[in-house]
């Protein structure tokens, strides 16, 4: 059996030096080392054989099998070696080609205005704070003056999950509870930007689910006026010294006295559009000074600090800064439509 284990490994080395391409060096690697090859079957045969003869025949048998094996790794890679050149030599680079352009990746234009109105406000001492998206109606709602069956629920649809008073929070707003819980009685001056969501009809200037940047300052001698003049030099360094403003009365259970602050549409010069709903104006932030219930609420005394919040659109904005129609492009991910930012 030893010779014929020695004929087995000399006729398969023979077979591979003949063997000239892939396929081929497969077929032999089945014929010669595959389960049903004459050496394989050899191991399978060591239990027949008397106690003498089974450790010179087995060790034999490995050895054969080894060099069969380091032969055939040797002979794959003097193949591969050969395709390589071959390929080389066919398909050589054509160098006056002009060459392929590397694509460049960008900000999303809404990532850009958070930065710049992160920067806004950074520049006038505000800090940023962030607040969990996925919220409780207590901090949704409760905390923030609007209690169950308050009429001013009517003015967000919510998505509810399926665990009891959990929610996607409608506005930024529940941050601020976070925050005044967080740092009471310490004055307070931050921003808390994050992603909002609420069941309304997809249109021109609304989305199911948009960017608000919340805004919050509470301390001793706060009034309007402060609140008025921020938000002034905030879109005067947003959109320049030109543009105009105002401010309207409005109403928000968690702010008194409340008020809206528009910006002239950039579209149509205040002319009416689709896009301003033909007034000339659109809303870019709500705004007003704290509620004392809201106050007491985060953990401040009402008759000593006094407070101002706003919380504004970074949609809404960018639909400004770049005039563009319908805020349903900022979240189509049309690449033809991001190039140009």
């Amino acid at each position: 059996m030893l010779e014929q284990i020695e004929k087995l490994e000399q006729q398969a080395l023979a077979d591979l030096h003949a063997v000239q391409d892939e396929d081929a060096l497969q077929r032999w690697k089945v014929s010669h080392l595959g389960r049903s090859s004459s050496l394989m079957k050899t191991f399978d045969q060591l239990g027949s054989l008397s106690k003498e003869e089974r450790p010179a025949i087995g060790r034999r048998a490995n050895q054969a099998k080894q060099a069969l094996e380091a032969a055939f790794n040797q002979q794959s890679d003097r193949l591969r070696q050969q395709t390589l050149e071959r390929s080389l030599q066919s398909e050589r680079l054509d160098v006056t080609l002009p060459g392929r352009p590397q694509v460049r990746g960008r900000l999303h234009p809404i990532t850009r205005t958070l930065r710049q109105i992160n920067r806004v406000f950074g520049d006038m001492g505000f800090q940023v704070f962030r607040s969990p998206e996925v919220e409780t109606d207590e901090y949704n709602f409760e905390l923030l003056n609007i209690p169950a069956h308050h009429p001013a629920r009517d003015m967000w649809d919510t998505f509810h999950t399926s665990t009891p008073g959990v929610l996607l929070r409608t506005h930024t707003s529940p941050g601020q509870i976070h925050v005044m819980r967080k740092y009471a009685p310490e004055p307070i001056r931050v921003i808390l930007p994050g992603m909002c969501y609420r069941y309304e009809q997809v249109s021109a200037r609304k989305d199911t689910q948009f960017n608000q940047v919340e805004g919050l300052a509470i301390g001793k001698n706060i009034t309007m006026s402060d609140l008025k003049g921020t938000l002034t030099d905030f879109t005067r360094r947003m959109f320049g010294e030109q543009v105009r403003t105002r401010f309207r009365a409005s109403h928000f259970p968690f702010t008194e006295p409340s008020a809206e602050m528009d910006i002239e549409c950039f579209l149509c010069q205040g002319a009416g559009c689709g896009v301003c709903s033909g007034s000339g104006w659109l809303e870019i932030l709500g705004c007003g000074m704290v509620h004392p219930v809201v106050m007491t609420n985060g953990g401040y005394d009402p008759t000593k600090f006094m407070g101002y919040a706003f919380g504004l659109g970074p949609e809404r904005i960018t639909m400004l800064l770049h005039q563009i129609e319908d805020i349903r492009y900022l979240w189509g991910n049309d690449i033809r439509f991001l190039e140009q930012f």
